[in-house]
């Protein structure tokens, strides 16, 4: 049936193929995925009829034209996007597509891992899922309040260490995610040695490396929501579901720890999510939801963002009462020409 078909595989720095597939995804009503790195591409003469890509281990903007739809075609599509993941060692995939087509890609391998809304779900194609709950498993720690704290951190401040020390004070025990994802102007390695040296004065907490499923907003997929007000909200439900029911009950964890945010509209309205999702009781219970202050220096909360103003300006002495020690002599050193 799909003989007259032929597959082109192109690397989307290829301006002239990436603007075709940009016309093609336009008028079937998908936006762009810009993190896209490699695509497949289905023509039909010189017409496009189908393409996917491919964003580190994430398989993204599968479509094909709507004349071509219900005939199975879109598997093609998968098996050629499939072979350029495999040639390119990134054997554990992930998806993110509309939960009405979980079926479809249940039959091309992927396990369905969580939904938001009847809007975005994210599915993968191994076991990743079930070994992490397995390693996470062997870092439960026992107690009456077991917190929680996942933090970027970029980089690490003097507001981040007060939250984790106020959080690590009223618990058990606390465990502390690092978002992993290196989507920051600060690498994870980076990010993980400043938050580990900042808090080494603290016996009562585990450090844990991120992982895929805690999910980074740069990795979200955002080309097949209609909606753009919604974007935010869905990633948040997504991404707190995901901790709810996969992460939080492997450690036993019963509080999670945020801190304030009076000014940025993205990260109170993640707040605000994680009191909705993570606090109502569902069949896996409750997570408490505890919003600790922010502290302030010349009358304006210590944050990153503010940080990184400074940094970018190279007023480098004024960081100095913002960050611990640790922080100040990285920042000194990567910020110094020699």
């Amino acid at each position: 049936m799909f003989d007259e078909i032929r597959f082109n595989e192109f690397e989307a720095s290829n301006s002239h193929k990436l603007a075709k597939v940009k016309l093609f995804l336009k008028e079937i009503g998908v936006k762009i995925s810009p993190d896209i790195e490699l695509f497949v591409t289905a023509h039909k003469g010189l017409e496009i009829v189908g393409c996917g890509g491919l964003a580190g281990k994430t398989l993204k903007c599968i479509a094909i034209t709507p004349s071509m739809r219900g005939q199975g075609f879109v598997l093609n599509i998968m098996t050629h996007l499939l072979k350029a993941a495999y040639k390119r060692g990134r054997n554990e995939l992930f998806l993110f597509s509309n939960p009405k087509n979980r079926e479809f890609f249940e039959g091309c391998g992927f396990r369905f891992i969580e939904q938001s809304a009847n809007e975005v779900m994210l599915m993968e194609n191994c076991n990743r899922l079930f070994e992490c709950k397995k390693e996470l498993q062997k870092e439960f720690k026992s107690g009456k309040k077991i917190g929680s704290i996942v933090m970027n951190a970029n980089p690490f401040t003097l507001g981040h260490q007060y939250l984790v020390q106020e959080a690590a004070k009223s618990c058990d025990w606390l465990h502390l995610f690092v978002v992993r994802e290196d989507a920051s102007i600060f690498t994870f390695n980076d990010r993980l040695m400043l938050i580990k040296e900042g808090l080494k004065h603290l016996k009562n907490i585990t450090i844990h490396k991120g992982s895929d499923y805690i999910i980074s907003k740069a990795t979200f997929p955002t080309y097949f929501i209609k909606d753009e007000k919604m974007v935010d909200s869905l990633y948040s439900q997504l991404d707190l579901k995901i901790f709810k029911h996969h992460i939080a009950p492997q450690l036993g964890i019963t509080h999670r720890f945020v801190g304030n945010e009076p000014h940025c509209v993205v990260t109170n309205e993640y707040n605000k999510q994680m009191k909705k999702v993570l606090a109502s009781k569902d069949e896996y219970g409750y997570i408490e939801v505890v919003e600790i202050k922010r502290i302030n220096w010349q009358n304006r909360p210590i944050s990153a963002s503010r940080v990184r103003d400074l940094l970018k300006q190279k007023r480098i002495d004024e960081i100095k009462p913002l960050v611990p020690p640790a922080t100040f002599e990285f920042l000194q050193r990567v910020s110094s020409p020699y």
